[in-house]
């Protein structure tokens, strides 16, 4: 048995807090670079497929958080439940608000940050989050949120990109060039079983976590960088932070990344990305 050194431990520094206003701050300026509501439309299928995974019925109060341009929320919607549909970027908001107007579908929509909803406990039946509420930088504090808004009994469904899929090999890929904040958790453990688990399961009475794939088609890779480079937040945030020697080798990484998950062949660009559907209910 090896004596304990306190001399060693005392001495040991403390891993310090990162500043989660600071980072939150940046996120939300990455969020509103862009336009994320050209990637958020392609991404309509999950929304659906999430609907109707947690059973999403007519006259129910439901949750958007994170709700980017509102896949989830039309897809509660589109099943006559009473929506509301939350974000901070006021941006994104409207242009979830643009699309529901367009279908004439009735949805209220709420400037609201994941991590401190303005909502009474209780308050919805069902709580919604599509590659929303994992980006947050406290795991712990929507989390706590979401459970706290839902009723007992409520559900409470989520897609989360998975560490292993294409979306999670791009964080790293990017993570190279442009590294997140020390000491920050990352978004894609959202994605895995254990860490859902561990955030919600003291209070769920059930949990179903499911892998499934969302399907990104575009014409080739050199189109998919194109599109995120110019749309979504992090992608465009992380090529302006480089010089132009960094963006051409971020440029060939990512394009080396597409070409290896493409199933497509040379005709197109299709590639599967791995996501986490889960489904809880509130004790």
């Amino acid at each position: 048995m090896h004596a304990l050194n306190t001399s060693a431990v005392r001495d040991e520094p403390t891993q310090a807090q990162p500043d989660f206003a600071a980072i939150k701050a940046r996120q939300q300026a990455t969020w509103a670079s862009g336009d994320f509501a050209v990637i958020g439309t392609t991404l309509q299928i999950v929304g659906e497929t999430l609907a109707e995974a947690i059973d999403v019925r007519a006259g129910e109060h439901v949750l958007d958080v994170a709700a980017g341009n509102g896949n989830a929320t039309l897809a509660a919607a589109h099943r006559f439940a009473h929506v509301t549909s939350t974000d901070y970027v006021p941006a994104l908001l409207e242009k979830g608000r643009a699309r529901a107007q367009a279908e004439g579908l009735m949805v209220e929509f709420k400037v609201a940050d994941a991590e401190d909803l303005p909502f009474d406990d209780g308050s919805f039946d069902v709580v919604l989050s599509t590659f929303g509420a994992m980006f947050t930088p406290d795991h712990r504090r929507p989390a706590g949120e979401m459970l706290r808004v839902t009723k007992s009994g409520g559900r409470i469904g989520m897609a989360n990109w998975t560490p292993e899929g294409f979306i999670g090999q791009l964080f790293k890929v990017i993570g190279a060039y442009v590294p997140p904040p020390a000491g920050l958790q990352s978004p894609a453990l959202w994605g895995t079983e254990p860490h859902v688990v561990a955030l919600f399961g003291s209070a769920a009475a059930d949990i179903r976590c499911v892998r499934k794939h969302f399907n990104f088609r575009y014409e080739s890779s050199a189109h998919w960088i194109q599109v995120f480079r110019d749309f979504y937040g992090p992608t465009h945030r992380a090529f302006a932070a480089l010089d132009a020697a960094k963006q051409a080798d971020l440029e060939r990484d990512i394009t080396a990344l597409l070409e290896r998950c493409n199933i497509a062949g040379t005709s197109s660009l299709v590639v599967p990305s791995e996501y986490l559907e889960v489904v809880i209910v509130k004790r």
